[in-house]
């Protein structure tokens, strides 16, 4: 079953990813709010919501004061992600100013990171607040546009991986490309980012970005798609690889 986070703050959580995590979600606490519609996403599928709820500037403030003067143990990363999409609420650069200095005040050994599907890399505002982070974790599950659209359901349905890849390279590599190999079935279509075709063309790009690191990992909790399963982690291994043959840093989650 999936599951939304219901509050502001939430954890800290072990990740495995990112080390002892608290959580922040900037989107409502009643339904998914994302640029995406992911058929392998925790939070579930988007939901129609005409008026959504979202926290404003100061009650993220707040809340995430209010839980770091209480932490006994300090976390190693303040990670945006939550219910959806973090860069889509509007005041996203003030929150992210805001979190760098309550992030020096209290707890100045972590870490800011951002997860983001790099959706909203257009906008001038969203670009100069992942500039101030330590990690932007930016999401590219393809490097095929029918796969893309298959696996991730933009809501724009005119958004391309060229697109995507454009937006990227603005941070010159300094980013953490991330990406979900998985495999499956969806209204009939087979769904597989891990064949010769699907790879290669990942390669190229991951080629042309060159990432100061790549995070890969498979699905790990309950998918509003019942027809997912997990690549074993010695395919992961092996399509980690050739990167790290590169020299490019890779974090396997498998």
């Amino acid at each position: 079953m999936t599951s939304l986070y219901d509050n502001i703050i939430f954890g800290p959580v072990r990740s495995r990813r990112l080390g002892l995590s608290l959580g922040v979600n900037l989107l409502p606490v009643e339904s998914k709010l994302c640029s995406f519609d992911c058929i392998y996403c925790e939070c579930g599928w988007n939901q129609p919501v005409s008026h959504p709820q979202l926290p404003t500037r100061e009650q993220v403030r707040a809340a995430l004061e209010s839980q770091l003067l209480t932490l006994e143990v300090q976390p190693d990363v303040i990670t945006f992600s939550g219910n959806g999409e973090p860069t889509l609420h509007p005041d996203f650069l003030g929150i992210i100013q805001d979190t760098c200095t309550l992030r020096d005040q209290y707890c100045p050994n972590a870490k800011v990171s951002v997860l983001s599907n790099s959706t909203q890399l257009g906008r001038k505002d969203v670009v100069e607040a992942l500039l101030l982070c330590d990690n932007r974790i930016l999401k590219l599950d393809s490097a095929i546009d029918t796969t893309m659209q298959l696996i991730d359901k933009p809501v724009n349905q005119h958004l391309t991986v060229a697109q995507i890849v454009q937006w990227l390279s603005l941070f010159e590599g300094n980013f953490t490309l991330q990406t979900c190999f998985l495999r499956g079935e969806y209204e009939g279509r087979v769904i597989d980012n891990t064949t010769p075709e699907e790879l290669s063309a990942w390669y190229q790009i991951v080629d042309i970005l060159h990432p100061k690191q790549v995070m890969i990992y498979v699905i790990d909790r309950a998918t509003p798609l019942q027809t997912l399963s997990k690549v074993p982690a010695d395919e992961m291994e092996a399509i980690a690889a050739p990167l790290r043959e590169k020299g490019i840093d890779v974090i396997v989650s498998a």
